[in-house]
Parts: C-alpha cells; sequence; structure tokens
C-alpha cells in the first residue's frame, strides 16, 4: 500500500520508482523524486512522506478503530519527524525493535529465570533471554566472571534493585548530586534512595564544575557509605570510574557504576570502562544504545544470586519479555562496526555543537564537553530554563531544563541539557550543528519569532527523515 499526503501525485515513472524502491533498494530522499521521501517498514505498510504534506504513517487496523488514540499516535509521529531532539536521554530505534515491541511476545508470564519460571510455556522466552544475556555480555567484552540480569524495567527500579540487594534500610550510600549532574535515584531526598537510605551528596568544583576526588576520598572516610554511586545524568566530562572504584576499596564500600548516558560510549571505547574497578555496573538501553525502555545490570559472578533476588522476587514479578527481546535485537545491532562509527559521530557532533555554541554566545558548563551531552548557563544571557525551553520547544527544538551548579531548586533551574544521541541517529553531522547553534542564537539571544525559524527547522528535518 502506498499512501500519499494531501495535495501530491506521482508519475507513472515515479511510481516505478517508488515500487523499486519497496521491492528492495535503500530508500534515499535522493534516489526519489525531490517532493517524495520513502522509508521500508520490514512486513509493514510502507510510509510515504510528501514534503507537500503532513508526515504519516499508517497505523495497524485495530487501531484505526479507536479514532482519538490513533490522531494523537499519529500526531506525535508527526512531531518526531519534524523536531530537533537534542534532549541526551533520548534516541531513535530502529524498525526491527518497533517490531519486536509490538509482537506478541508482550502476551506471556515469565516470573523466574531461564530454566526456573513459575509458568509453562516458557520454552523460546528462556532462549530469547539467555540470548539478551550473552549478546550484552559479548557487547561489553566481558567474560565468564561477569553476570548479566536483563529484567529490570528502567533505570530507576535497576537502581532500586541494586541498593536492595546491597544495603539495608537505613544504611548509608553515597552519590551524585542532583543539581550538580547525578541522578534521583543516587539519593536524592524526595526519591526512594534519599528515603529508605541515608544519603550524602558530592558535588563539584565551584569555581571548574568538575568532581574534585579528593572531596568525594574525604566524605567516604567521614561518612563510611555501604554504597558509593558512580555515574551522572547531566555531566559533560569523563568518570574516572578507576578513582572512584579505589576510594570504595578503601573504605569498605560497594562500587555501583551507573553508566546509563555513556554505555554506548564505554561499550566502544571511547570512553573509560567501569568494569575494571566496579562491583555493580547498571545502564538503561535507551539512550546511547538506541534500544528500548529497559535496564540491564551487570554484577560480578560472586553476586549474581543477590542481584537476581533483588529483581525477582524482591522487586519485580513477570518480566516484559516483548523488551528483553528488543533488547537482544538492539546488542544484535550494537555489534556491528556501524555501531562505533555511530558513537564516534556522537561525540564529534557534541564537540562541533558545544564550539558553535560558545561562538555565538552561549556560556556552557566547564566551558565545553568530553561527552554526548552540554549544558547551557542561561544566566548571562537573563534567561530561565523553562522560558528557555518553550521558546526552542516552539521553534520544533527540545531540549530539558536543569539544575546547573548554584541553582537552589531542580523545579525553577538556570540551564537547559542538551545532547547528540537523536540527532545523530537521524544523520545529521558538524555542518547541521553549526546551523543549530545558530538557531539558539537567534532564539535566545537576538529574540527572533520563534514560529519564523520553526519553518526553517521542519525544512531540515526533512533532509533527515525518521524510518517511521
Amino acid at each position: 500500500m502506498i499512501v500519499l499526503g494531501a495535495g501530491a501525485s506521482s508519475s507513472p515513472a515515479e511510481k516505478k520508482s517508488v515500487l523499486k524502491t519497496r521491492a528492495g533498494g535503500q530508500p534515499t530522499q535522493r534516489a526519489l523524486p525531490a517532493r517524495i521521501q520513502v522509508s521500508r517498514f520490514k512486513n509493514m505498510p510502507m510510509v510515504v512522506i510528501c514534503q507537500t504534506a503532513i508526515y504519516y504513517i499508517q497505523i495497524r487496523k485495530i487501531m484505526l478503530k479507536d479514532k482519538v488514540l490513533s490522531k494523537l499516535i499519529q500526531q506525535e509521529i508527526e512531531r518526531q519527524q519534524k523536531t530537533i531532539n537534542l534532549i541526551p536521554s533520548e534516541n531513535y530505534v530502529s524498525k526491527e525493535i518497533l517490531e519486536i515491541l509490538g509482537s506478541p511476545l508482550t502476551n506471556k508470564y515469565s516470573e523466574g529465570y531461564p530454566g526456573k519460571r513459575y509458568y509453562a510455556g516458557n520454552k523460546y522466552y528462556d532462549q530469547i533471554e539467555t540470548l539478551a544475556q550473552q549478546r550484552m555480555k559479548k557487547f561489553f567484552k566481558l567474560g565468564s566472571s561477569w553476570h548479566v540480569n536483563v529484567q529490570p524495567y528502567s533505570g530507576s527500579p535497576a537502581n532500586m534493585e541494586i541498593y536492595f540487594a546491597l544495603m539495608d534500610p537505613g544504611d548509608m550510600m553515597m552519590g551524585m548530586s542532583l543539581t550538580v549532574g547525578g541522578h534521583l535515584s543516587h539519593g536524592h531526598k524526595v526519591n526512594f534512595s534519599g528515603k529508605v537510605y541515608k544519603s550524602v551528596q558530592y558535588g563539584v568544583d565551584s569555581q571548574t564544575g568538575l568532581i574534585d576526588y579528593d572531596v568525594i576520598e574525604k566524605m567516604a572516610f567521614e561518612h563510611h557509605p555501604r554504597v558509593i554511586v558512580s555515574g551522572h545524568s547531566a555531566y559533560p566530562r569523563e568518570i574516572d570510574f578507576k578513582c572512584i572504584g579505589n576510594i570504595a576499596r578503601k573504605v569498605g564500600a560497594f562500587h555501583v557504576a551507573d553508566i546509563s548516558h555513556i554505555a554506548g560510549l564505554v561499550a566502544t571505547g571511547l570512553h573509560q570502562s567501569p568494569f575494571e574497578h566496579a562491583d555493580i555496573v547498571m545502564t538503561t538501553t535507551h539512550k546511547t544504545l538506541r534500544g528500548p525502555r529497559g535496564a540491564v545490570i551487570f554484577c560480578k559472578e560472586e553476586y549474581k544470586e543477590r542481584i537476581d533476588r533483588a529483581v525477582f522476587p524482591g522487586m519485580q514479578g513477570g518480566p516484559h519479555n516483548n523488551v528483553i527481546a528488543a533488547i537482544a535485537e538492539m546488542a544484535f545491532e550494537d555489534l556491528t562496526a556501524g555501531f562505533k562509527k555511530y558513537q564516534k559521530q556522537i561525540l564529534k557532533n557534541s564537540s562541533s555543537l558545544a564550539g558553535a555554541l560558545k561562538k555565538n554566545g552561549f556560556k556552557l558548563l566547564t566551558d565545553g564537553t568530553d561527552n554526548h551531552l552540554m549544558l547551557i548557563d542561561l544566566k548571562t544571557v537573563d534567561l530561565d530554563g523553562q522560558t528557555a525551553q518553550d521558546l526552542l520547544e516552539k521553534a520544533g527544538i527540545t531540549v530539558n531544563r536543569n539544575a546547573i551548579l548554584g541553582d537552589s531548586s531542580p523545579f525553577n533551574p538556570t540551564g537547559i541539557r542538551l545532547g547528540t544521541p537523536a540527532i545523530t541517529t537521524r544523520g545529521m553531522k558538524e555542518k547541521e550543528m553549526k546551523k543549530i547553534a545558530e538557531w539558539f542564537q537567534r532564539i535566545l539571544i537576538v529574540k527572533e519569532d520563534p514560529e519564523k525559524i520553526r519553518k526553517e527547522v521542519e525544512e531540515a528535518c526533512k533532509n533527515f527523515p525518521l524510518n517511521y
């Protein structure tokens, strides 16, 4: 089936070109008539995106019965197609992963682990989960001394399960403060991690914005935490996992490394790996790994029983089998040579965007970035995070407001966080980073009408269509 947007037409020659592309050619914008772009779905209706019409996708027939939901889904797909996404924790999955997530694998209950289920009918799920485990270990180049659990529903539940395995309620833990780049689940007072456990938070140097590892060591000896968490959700520089691991050993603490944001960089050797220096490593699968919304816990073999029992039956019931299968597919995709090339381009784009933003008058925390993300200090342009976020969204650019050094509350921050994983997936490179920085300057400093710039953004997005 071919769907054309309103007002579009096609000649016999154009139709022949489209059909040939659907039969097996690789669709690209340049391979087809200028006003038509084609994306091909395996075993799914083809999507034809017309530049003279809105972006459109045919929803499965069962969805079309629900007109309200169908319309909302179509609107969200259109929003994604027309928007430049700079939120560093978001990405775009492959059409194969989308198929798996929407497959009948979601129908089965599989409480337990491969070979030890509480329900019958898990012959193939056992094989799928084992495959996901094997591939994730291979992806991170781990041997028999490491165990992997692929059942956690997401990052925060995974961290909860790790703490449950290693600590008793009331024990002391230590993690990076949310206001300088840490995560809620690293011990923030409003989160379970700061309520169930006693928590002390380390920060950054007030002048450089960098982690001061000497201060972490001093705090560790003062408070004797049971767990020290490394990792971040908004820190633009490389983490020294070796140093934190050494501190943890000195005070007899477990070292838990949360690499959710940088997992793709770690696996491809573009960021220091925590595996030689940590007892437990956790990552989500939907950021730089370009997978489904899930999480994976790696632990040294000696902690296997603790972790597995904390996940099930300690915290969770039946695993999400469709997500686990999608994690297996994600690992299959990430083990290809092209994945390291993608990670390298993330870094190139991040460095290019950071440099261009500085040239356009913006101040960046730590004056730059080593990884996939950066933070803009908006105080120098007399804006707050919420205002900047809203103005950019009106122009078709999504970021998220973010607390930065000196902010008293994460609810009213003076910074915004942005990153390059999603736009790199779309195929954007250094040239586009310079253009994005120019848009930031025109929107936030010159105060141009965001709606005017939105037209430019949407036109740019047409050159980098999503495969949906």
